[in-house]
């Protein structure tokens, strides 16, 4: 049975817990691991499907994760939602109800939301961190992977300054090899010319395969997203026939807030099994996308 393949069975499947033991071998031998000693079947199965199963590949990708996170400790040892809750009650950030076609979780960023006066660019990427942490925890997500909508409207200088090339290899790590989740796309709308510069400091980290799937849309993007998203898909903001940006971003907000003892245990001890909570978490996903298509 091949990756793929393997790819759409269940967690318990019997078919996976050969490499599942592989992966958790392979890490408990590594040097850099050494101060881990326990790997849940959950956590090392994200990994495993976010590298088809190619166990090889997962440990690699799980050596990238575990450095990033030692690297980057002002954005990985706290991932508390109501720390940025200012943030993000300004409808900074939602993950849309519904899949898009492929089976992909749609997240969108309105940057022009974020006050670069009051969040300083760490604490902003705090939250993409937490969302990434929360939707990778479901079977779907891993198997289907993640697109991210940017909307750039309001993009300033002061944004711009905040961006350095030490935070430009960290974006760029977690979107390329630092975590376990598929960047299926990168859509960026509204972005003004001023931008570019901060696009071209984070550019040459990624790898070809992520340059080749991001699309810039422009001030008149509705047409162009349209033949990437179905209507259902998107908020009216972008042209779609779903829920309004500001209902998605108040939902999504509620729903990190419900997940602050998850995250906070993932920041203390991202290996380990939280598969209660989790389980509780996904159940109330599934809820909400199954409402919102109905």
């Amino acid at each position: 049975m091949n990756g793929p393949q393997l790819n759409e069975l269940p967690d318990d499947a019997e078919e996976l817990g050969p490499h599942v033991s592989n992966l958790r071998r392979r890490a408990l031998q590594a040097s850099e691991l050494s101060a881990v000693r326990t790997f849940s079947d959950g956590f090392l199965i994200k990994f495993l499907r976010a590298r088809d199963f190619d166990v090889e590949l997962a440990l690699k990708l799980l050596l990238n994760y575990q450095q990033w996170r030692r690297e980057s400790p002002e954005i990985s040892t706290c991932l508390s939602p109501s720390s940025v809750l200012g943030l993000l009650n300004t409808s900074y950030h939602a993950v849309l109800p519904q899949r898009d076609h492929t089976g992909s979780r749609v997240l969108v960023y309105r940057i022009g939301q974020w006050n670069p006066k009051d969040w300083s660019a760490f604490q902003v990427f705090r939250v993409s961190l937490m969302t990434s942490e929360i939707i990778s925890m479901d079977t779907e997500t891993q198997r289907r992977g993640l697109k991210a909508i940017f909307d750039l409207q309001g993009w300033s200088l002061g944004h711009a300054l905040q961006i350095n090339r030490s935070l430009a290899r960290k974006i760029s790590s977690v979107l390329s090899d630092s975590f376990p989740l598929k960047v299926r796309g990168i859509h960026l709308v509204n972005e003004p010319m001023f931008f570019r510069p901060v696009f071209a400091m984070i550019r040459p980290f990624l790898p070809e395969k992520i340059k080749q799937r991001i699309h810039m849309h422009g001030a008149d993007f509705q047409d162009s997203l349209s033949d990437f998203f179905s209507l259902p898909v998107l908020p009216p903001e972008y042209g779609g026939e779903g829920p309004g940006i500001e209902e998605a971003c108040q939902d999504w907000t509620n729903h990190l807030l419900q997940s602050e003892n998850l995250l906070q245990q993932i920041a203390t001890h991202p290996t380990g099994d939280i598969a209660t909570a989790c389980e509780d978490l996904i159940s109330e996903e599934k809820e909400t996308e199954q409402l919102s298509e109905g």
